[in-house]
């Protein structure tokens, strides 16, 4: 079938025969005028009925693959000319991996690097189909709202998409190592097994995020487009990615937390626990006891933090998607805190994160 580029150039061709040529009667003139004008009339209808999930589909499928492996399949999708972006847990422990393409062609991809504390893995191949070109990543974040696109392989089901909007931003998911992986997406777009690794789109097809995965109804969360920027390209250089460590535990000051410390506000993070081989042993100071209130647990002393480089912290989120998308192992941080009712700022040189 005429792609509607190639319908607008054949109307006009037809146009054309008809107006220039002296040998045209006037009657081939005005029959090729209709044609061309009825050809108009009819793209233009069906690009404006045209849904904009058909759209966004169109421009994305040829640079998202399905992934196989001797354990399982997942997604993948296109990050540049040679490289493919996944989910660590799609590879799992493969050296090599199957990728299938759009048009049904298979490659033998190489596993490049993986981060299981980010869920992120690189494949490399050496041929790609013409119509597959790398996909860009969003460069703002994300608002709730957004619609959104998941492409994918549900079930080994080639191309599937569904459809939603972000839910929400910053959020915290389990990584397969145990720890955190900050900043991520929640979308109500639909997710299933196969889905891991493929890409969420905006409207305008730049990633948005890397699917990761399904939390029950109507709920699905993926890697940030920003942590995947940081996280990709040393996958590609050097087969891994180190993640800053600050080596404390938080617990929010809710207003239970706050009356049990004396606190006039409910404000920051009360640090629960320092890792005593960590960057912060020495510099923070962990909560020591716990007392009861309305027959509950809670724990007193240590110090509130309420600020890292400047910028506040409300929730164990803000602190891990700070210290993920804006330092590195080996930077020195700026903490602000309250211990012992006096504020003071304290420096904590970086660690690199342990192994799960």
């Amino acid at each position: 079938m005429p792609s509607r580029r190639d319908v607008l150039r054949l109307g006009a061709g037809v146009l054309a025969a008809g107006t220039a040529g002296c040998t045209d009667t006037a009657p081939n003139r005005v029959a090729a005028a209709e044609t061309a004008a009825t050809t108009t009339r009819e793209t233009t209808t069906d690009s404006r009925s045209e849904s904009p999930y058909t759209a966004v589909y169109r421009d994305v499928i040829d640079s998202v693959v399905m992934i196989r492996t001797q354990s399982g399949q997942g997604t993948g999708w296109l990050y540049n000319d040679t490289t493919l972006v996944t989910n660590a847990h799609v590879v799992g422990r493969s050296e090599t991996v199957n990728v299938r393409f759009n048009d049904g062609t298979w490659e033998t991809g190489r596993v490049r690097g993986t981060d299981p504390n980010s869920d992120l893995g690189a494949v490399t191949v050496t041929d790609t189909p013409a119509a597959a070109t790398p996909l860009a990543l969003r460069t703002a974040s994300p608002v709730a709202g957004t619609e959104v696109v998941a492409i994918g392989n549900p079930f080994a089901l080639n191309g599937t998409v569904t459809t939603g909007i972000i839910s929400g931003t910053n959020r915290a998911i389990p990584a397969p190592t145990g720890y955190r992986i900050p900043d991520a997406v929640q979308t109500d777009a639909a997710v299933n097994p196969g889905n891991s690794g493929g890409p969420l789109v905006s409207l305008d097809g730049d990633v948005v995020a890397v699917v990761n995965s399904g939390g029950g109804d109507n709920i699905a969360f993926g890697i940030s487009a920003a942590l995947t920027d940081r996280v990709v390209p040393s996958l590609i250089d050097t087969g891994d990615y180190e993640h800053a460590y600050l080596g404390v535990s938080f617990t929010p000051v809710t207003p239970t937390v706050a009356d049990a410390n004396g606190l006039t506000e409910s404000r920051g993070l009360l640090v629960m626990s320092v890792d005593p081989s960590g960057p912060s042993a020495g510099r923070l100071v962990g909560s020591d006891a716990t007392t009861i209130v309305d027959g509950g647990a809670v724990r007193v002393g240590g110090d509130i933090v309420l600020a890292v480089n400047g910028t506040r912290v409300h929730t164990l989120e803000d602190v891990l998607s700070l210290l993920a998308l804006h330092t590195s192992p080996g930077d020195t941080v700026s903490v602000r805190l309250l211990r012992d009712g006096d504020r003071r700022t304290v420096d904590v040189e970086l660690g690199a994160r342990p192994s799960g």
